[in-house]
């Protein structure tokens, strides 16, 4: 912790917290914990224990609890606090408020009352996953948890399914199997994904391989703790004009040969292809 510490401005604050390792907190997050006037977090148990952890005393300032549950009897609370001057750290339990994380409701009546707000980013397990995938990440959708009832999460595949994007996915270790079992069904057995588990934690695992493998394995093997799923796009859905526009992009910043390799690498396609209409959108 830095050994001065500056009044914060007032406004709303919202701070990443670790997803596993406490030392992978940032710099500024432990600024605005150790300096805000009131620190509102998902789970009060957790945050306390990284203040400590962190060296951060809360001395009297108040620690309030802000969940799903109780959001609209103290939202109100929080919005008088910060017209009154003061400044508001909220926490989530860990990663980023508002990625799956309550905090969407307390930042848009912010926002709609016209007081600051302003973010500490850090931690989130759906851009760890990400990196370490080993999937493309010029174009990514978080898709959250899917759906628990076997339609609507069906549905929401069917609708994934076309996504020209690599898809990020939240699920609960006990649904893995059947998840997986779905997504080979619906998305193709051949598709390309990874499951993470506890990252940046003690049993850190990243399983890679084709969304039936996956399910195999896991099926013999369950996974525990926080799972996050990554899916590879559907290669084979690449329409002409998604190539063209994402070369159009990527020639904007780099030569031929490396914009066509690129973009090659992120539709799956032939580099001899790519790079011939690479050549003719460089005549144009």
């Amino acid at each position: 912790m830095p050994a001065e510490i500056r009044p914060l401005a007032p406004g709303l604050y919202l701070v990443a917290t670790p997803i596993g390792n406490a030392r992978d907190v940032t710099l500024r997050a432990l600024d605005i914990l150790a300096s805000a006037d009131v620190i509102a977090a998902e789970d009060t148990r957790t945050t306390r224990k990284l203040m400590d952890i962190h060296g951060i005393r809360l001395s009297d300032r108040p620690l309030i609890a802000y969940h799903d549950h109780n959001g609209p009897s103290v939202r109100p609370r929080l919005l008088e606090m910060i017209r009154e001057g003061r400044s508001v750290a909220y926490a989530s339990d860990a990663g980023t408020p508002l990625v799956a994380d309550p905090g969407f409701v307390l930042t848009r009546e912010t926002v709609a009352a016209g007081l600051p707000v302003t973010g500490a980013p850090g931690p989130s397990a759906a851009l760890a996953a990400l990196s370490l995938s080993g999937l493309p990440s010029d174009r990514f959708l978080f898709a959250g948890f899917l759906p628990s009832a076997a339609g609507p999460r069906r549905a929401a595949l069917t609708e994934l399914q076309d996504v020209p994007a690599t898809l990020v996915l939240f699920e609960s270790p006990k649904r893995c199997s059947r998840t997986l079992m779905e997504m080979s069904d619906i998305l193709g057995e051949e598709r390309q994904a990874a499951l993470c588990r506890e990252l940046t934690k003690k049993f850190e695992e990243v399983r890679r391989g084709s969304l039936a493998e996956l399910a195999a394995g896991v099926s013999d093997d369950p996974p525990r703790g926080e799972v996050v799923l990554v899916v590879d796009r559907n290669r084979a859905a690449a329409s002409a004009e998604d190539m063209e526009a994402a070369l159009k992009e990527a020639l904007q910043t780099m030569r031929v040969k490396d914009a066509a390799n690129s973009v090659a690498e992120a539709f799956g396609l032939p580099k001899r292809e790519v790079y011939q209409a690479a050549l003719r959108l460089g005549e144009m």
